[in-house]
């Protein structure tokens, strides 16, 4: 019997999970995106929005690789890595979340096979991770989620799924 199978509720917990480090990415590439069109006026549009993207995917690791978003992150790259390293110091109130989010998808992703710890590390280099911070426990991590998503306005209706693979945890 594998250690999925013995356990039981990771097939309904690492999809939760996934979908609050989802939500915190929106929380804050919305943060960003406002901080970048206050501060890149010069810009159009679609290339503050661009810069977002980039900058909250290579934080979380997932950079975009399809064309023109690619060749836009190799165009950019300075100010991309400007803005990550600007990152923590901008958006303070961000870390503890963005620390638990990271954490969060290293594990979901350990426990998906994957065992990559690179966006771990780049987070740590840019100063995004709260070290001494415990690791994030799936309740609190989505009680943490729906607070702050509920502050911000997001609407986060709580799943079935959601319900029964916290309550098999606590």
């Amino acid at each position: 019997m594998t250690e999925k199978s013995t356990l039981g509720f990771e097939s309904n917990l690492i999809p939760v999970m996934r979908e609050g480090v989802e939500v915190v990415k929106m929380i804050c590439f919305g943060k960003l995106s406002a901080s970048l069109g206050a501060r890149y006026t010069h810009q159009d549009k679609k290339y503050r929005s661009m810069l977002t993207g980039a900058v909250i995917n290579e934080i979380f690791g997932t950079t975009n690789k399809q064309e023109p978003f690619a060749s836009f992150g190799d165009e950019n790259r300075e100010i991309i890595e400007t803005e990550i390293k600007d990152f923590a110091v901008n958006f303070e109130e961000m870390r503890i979340p963005l620390t638990d989010a990271l954490r969060m998808q290293f594990i979901c992703d350990k426990m998906d096979g994957l065992e990559d710890d690179q966006t771990l590390k780049l987070a740590k280099k840019n100063g995004l991770l709260i070290e001494e911070r415990d690791l994030p426990l799936p309740h609190s991590f989505m009680e943490m989620v729906r607070r702050i998503g509920k502050a911000i306005g997001l609407i986060i209706p709580p799943l079935a799924s959601e319900a029964a693979a916290t309550e098999t945890i606590q």
